[in-house]
């Protein structure tokens, strides 16, 4: 089950992982954790018409959760917060369901779909998405995010 789980696909992503040097001036900075696996990401974005023009990030996690960052990292440019919602929802589907895997820019994450068998690591794939999204409310509110 951990060869199916951490698969050669998983290892690729995870290993060109990108976007991981720190912003000079993001519009937001978030730090997010997932609880039950201790996985952490910080997300630095830039956002111009709700649409985010530059992202960066910093994660500690297994390589599931940075397969996910990985994906997150080439997808994200260009994409506002119903997008990210949009896909957030389908992952989890996928996960917690056996839903089918995202299509287009996020099609690599289809390389997570046997870890619907590991729900103790689904808040790492997830958090990429959850990172996304605080930072996203926290540019639109003008504050940071709690």
């Amino acid at each position: 089950m951990i060869n199916d789980i951490y698969n050669k696909d998983v290892l690729r992503l995870a290993a060109n992982i990108s976007r991981v040097d720190p912003m000079a001036a993001p519009q937001a900075r978030v730090h997010v954790r997932a609880p039950l696996c201790g996985s952490t990401l910080e997300i630095e974005l830039m956002v111009e018409d709700e649409r985010i023009v530059d992202y960066a990030q910093n994660i500690k996690a297994c390589a599931l959760g940075q397969a996910s960052a990985s994906v997150m990292a080439q997808a994200a440019i260009g994409k506002d917060a119903a997008e990210i919602e949009r896909v957030r929802a389908i992952v989890e589907k996928m996960l917690k369901e056996g839903g089918p895997a995202p299509t287009g820019e996020w099609v690599g994450l289809s390389a997570l779909i046997p870890a619907k068998d590991a729900p103790a690591r689904h808040g790492a794939i997830l958090l990429p998405f959850d990172g996304v999204l605080k930072a996203l409310r926290e540019v639109k509110s003008g504050a940071p995010t709690a």
